[in-house]
């Protein structure tokens, strides 16, 4: 029987994922079935029961339910644990068992794929959702600098970086959380914008002057056209890339973790650009 993997979200008709899986299948010879699957915003449980009780073996989480898949889930990752957010989960054996590759799938793509290692540079992550949670740990993990986590709520962002600091990679003076009004006067080498905005047109309230000279700005959002966080940046100088290097190498990571075989991303990636 073909095993069965969808993407769960509201919204979810724009997601790429099953065109990213249904590639990955191709090259490694994998019979799986990968769908989109609409969930009510009140509903993720009872959708993910309902396709579970159907036969399904897996499932990718993206917004809004990063976080109540975490919740959901029997058994959890250190990463999920880490960023208490799940992107990922499998059904196994009665349980269900909850995984979050957006880090290694963010830092994959900056590092690899663009050539920006993270290692002593100044980065500053817009966001303290689901989407900035699960890729703190990673980008620490790479030893920048300093990781500044900002956030329109400067308390949400502080309590983030408090509970962070707890793990080893977090080393003192490293992490710290603040409000958009802090960052006035200060310069990073990588913007990451991990908020919502781009969904909807807007851009977080960035001070000028906070690209430092070669810097990156980096949209975990990916579009057709550039964002206009992405507009605002090219506009102060930054290089710029959008999210979808992060999203093929996360649902590589998702490959691997469900079928035991690590897909070749570079190709699939050329061939969502060209599409």
């Amino acid at each position: 029987m073909t095993d069965r993997y969808v993407v769960v979200g509201n919204p979810v008709a724009h997601s790429k994922s099953p065109e990213i899986h249904a590639a990955f299948a191709r090259q490694t010879g994998q019979d799986i079935d990968y769908g989109k699957l609409l969930a009510p915003l009140d509903g993720f449980r009872s959708t993910i029961s309902a396709f579970r009780a159907t036969g399904g073996q897996g499932a990718n989480v993206t917004l809004p339910f990063k976080l109540e898949a975490y919740e959901l889930a029997d058994v959890a990752s250190a990463r999920a644990s880490d960023a208490r957010a799940a992107n990922f989960l499998r059904f196994d054996e009665g349980r269900i068992r909850a995984d979050n590759t957006d880090g290694v799938g963010l830092t994959r793509d900056i590092e690899h794929n663009l050539g920006f290692p993270l290692a002593g540079k100044r980065v500053l992550l817009l966001g303290a959702g689901g989407a900035a949670q699960g890729v703190i740990m990673p980008l620490l993990e790479h030893a920048p600098r300093e990781l500044t986590i900002a956030n329109r709520t400067a308390q949400k962002a502080a309590r983030l970086a408090e509970f962070m600091r707890g793990k080893p990679a977090a080393g003192p003076g490293k992490l710290r959380g603040v409000g958009y009004r802090e960052l006035a006067g200060r310069q990073f080498d990588l913007v990451i914008n991990a908020t919502s905005a781009s969904l909807h047109g807007e851009l977080p309230p960035l001070p000028e002057g906070i690209f430092a000279n070669g810097s990156l700005a980096y949209d975990m959002v990916y579009a057709k056209t550039r964002t206009a966080f992405l507009e605002f940046a090219a506009a102060h100088g930054a290089k710029t890339a959008d999210g979808l290097g992060m999203l093929v190498e996360q649902a590589a990571e998702s490959f691997l973790l469900w079928r035991g075989v690590r897909p070749q991303t570079a190709p699939v990636i050329a061939q969502l650009r060209c599409s």
